[in-house]
């Protein structure tokens, strides 16, 4: 089997994480695999160092007619079994009438209008999956294959490396500087958390912003702007709690991060929150915007031990039963196979 990979987006989000860690499972199972991408993205020349054929010639190219022409010379040239598009951007470059399967990953509830050269459609969680159906994608050619963690087991960055005191209860984000991810909501709930210090761990547009309030709110020497990290799971250990305090978030691959890493989540009630925890069980929920509620939170998980723990254990018993990069991995393996096997049939 040889697979085409196309990620034309070139940021550092949770998708553009998870999509080279499949890739790099992928690989590592043995599959064949040509990756396209842009050279600048985060993780090519990891991809790169792995072995994994990695072309970054078609998406340099300036308008969108162009690329797909290179993209169907590749196709051409490679002959893969199927292609894998990663989200809406990749789906529009690929070319039309290849005559070679086309899978299309949804990270988002997107119009499928772009996903147009598509033949199968996958969504990162059921009510993701269900949404395509509703929107007229072919119920038999929609799939559900979940996420997995972006973190692996590192020994915790020391504090001091990160003018943070050893006995400051230390929130960690792993997140983009963005709207959408209610980070200005966690620094306004740290203004009542008087001993916690942020780790914020992402880079993205609201940066200045975000630096302008900490500063405005008397923040600013509790407040950590890290930028791009690519020790995550050393942060993940160092932490006392990791926050997902997301206004808009359809799954959240940082939930399975923090049960991976036996860390204690809190996050705000958005679709992926709302579907996957259980307030009290394996994380905490609270409402959306509500800064309050997002410091009564933290300060709960803070205050009783038995409480952290509860979350702790229960979001491990999750994440081994249905998340871990194994069990994901052999679904995307089995989901190409039927594609393969609907093809010949």
């Amino acid at each position: 089997m040889r697979v085409l990979h196309v990620m034309a987006a070139r940021g550092n989000g949770g998708a553009e994480l998870y999509s080279t860690d499949v890739m790099l499972s992928l690989h590592d199972a043995g599959l064949a695999q040509c990756v396209v991408m842009h050279s600048v993205a985060p993780r090519c020349m990891e991809l790169q160092q792995a072995g994994v054929a990695v072309e970054t010639a078609p998406l340099r190219l300036p308008l969108r007619p162009l690329v797909r022409h290179a993209l169907r010379r590749l196709i051409a040239r490679m002959q893969p079994d199927l292609i894998h598009c990663w989200l809406r951007r990749a789906a529009e470059l690929v070319p039309a009438h290849t005559g070679v399967p086309v899978i299309g990953w949804f990270g988002n509830y997107k119009d499928l209008r772009p996903f147009a050269h598509c033949d199968w459609f996958v969504g990162c969680t059921p009510d993701m999956a269900q949404s395509m159906r509703e929107r007229g994608a072919p119920a038999d050619r929609v799939a559900y294959v979940p996420t997995f963690p972006s973190v692996t087991p590192q020994p915790p960055v020391l504090r001091r490396s990160l003018d943070t005191p050893d006995d400051a209860p230390v929130l960690l984000v792993l997140s983009r500087l963005h709207p959408a991810k209610g980070l200005e909501t966690l620094l306004d709930a740290l203004a009542l958390l008087p001993r916690c210090h942020v780790w914020l761990a992402g880079e993205g547009e609201l940066k200045a912003a975000l630096m302008a309030q900490a500063a405005r709110l008397g923040l600013a020497q509790r407040v950590h702007f890290l930028g791009w990290r690519s020790d995550r799971g050393a942060l993940m250990a160092a932490a006392d709690i990791c926050v997902l305090p997301s206004r808009y978030e359809p799954f959240g691959t940082v939930i399975l991060d923090a049960w991976s890493a036996d860390v204690p989540l809190v996050a705000c009630a958005t679709a992926g929150p709302r579907a996957h925890v259980r307030d009290g069980e394996n994380g905490m929920l609270v409402p959306i915007d509500d800064a309050p509620a997002l410091a009564a939170a933290l300060r709960r998980v803070l205050d009783d031990p038995a409480l952290a723990a509860r979350i702790v254990a229960g979001g491990r018993r999750d994440y081994e039963a249905r998340f871990t990069r194994q069990a994901v991995t052999a679904q995307w393996r089995a989901l190409y196979d039927r594609v393969l096997s609907a093809r010949g049939g």
